[in-house]
């Protein structure tokens, strides 16, 4: 179905796992996407709580999204939910300056990710060096994570290959800086370990 989501924020419908799930609004109509999102609460929720179930593709519910690990969430501009993640949630908080609001955090998240007044995905010119782990960048049109070191492109089959991470420049991220801010104040985000 279509409700995987890449590090640009596009929802497509590939067969990848994903380790986390979560939502941006009410994206669909029947079992088809049709809009970006209906909001600016982008959230990462766990894929179980507290037995909780509900059926995908209800009507005026939330459309179910999947992510193959956090840092893809995080690429796409999500944040961990305050309900089902709350210890990830009061992580990343506590990792901006002030301890803002959900709703604060919401709306500075939804400023970095789309250009205002459009679905395009903004980028942040960003200097190679003292990018955290976790972060996404953009070479080409492949979205890249920078992990232990070196860059591992992110495929729809998941992380492929590897190359070093260049020492100097400037390149295109996708992340958004108040979620790299959290990652260098040490939040731990998840990656999947085929990355590594």
């Amino acid at each position: 179905m279509r409700n995987r989501v890449t590090p640009t924020g596009d929802v497509v419908d590939i067969p990848l796992r994903g380790a986390w799930t979560g939502n941006r609004g009410v994206l669909h109509d029947g079992h088809d996407i049709v809009r970006f999102h209906a909001g600016d609460l982008w959230i990462t929720c766990a894929l179980a709580f507290r037995g909780r179930w509900r059926e995908q593709w209800l009507p005026n519910h939330y459309t179910h999204l999947y992510f193959h690990d956090e840092a893809v969430s995080f690429a796409a501009g999500h944040r961990p939910c305050g309900e089902c993640r709350r210890p990830a949630y009061t992580a990343y908080r506590d990792a901006w300056p002030g301890r803002p609001s959900a709703t604060a955090m919401n709306r500075r998240l939804h400023a970095e990710r789309l250009v205002r007044g459009t679905h395009t995905r903004r980028l942040h010119e960003l200097p190679w060096t003292g990018l955290p782990d976790g972060v996404f960048v953009l070479r080409g049109r492949h979205p890249e994570l920078v992990v232990d070191g070196h860059l591992a492109e992110w495929t729809t089959a998941g992380y492929g290959t590897r190359q070093p991470l260049p020492r100097a420049g400037i390149v295109p991220v996708l992340t958004p800086p108040a979620t790299i801010a959290a990652l260098r104040a040490g939040y731990p985000v998840q990656i999947d370990e085929s990355a590594r």
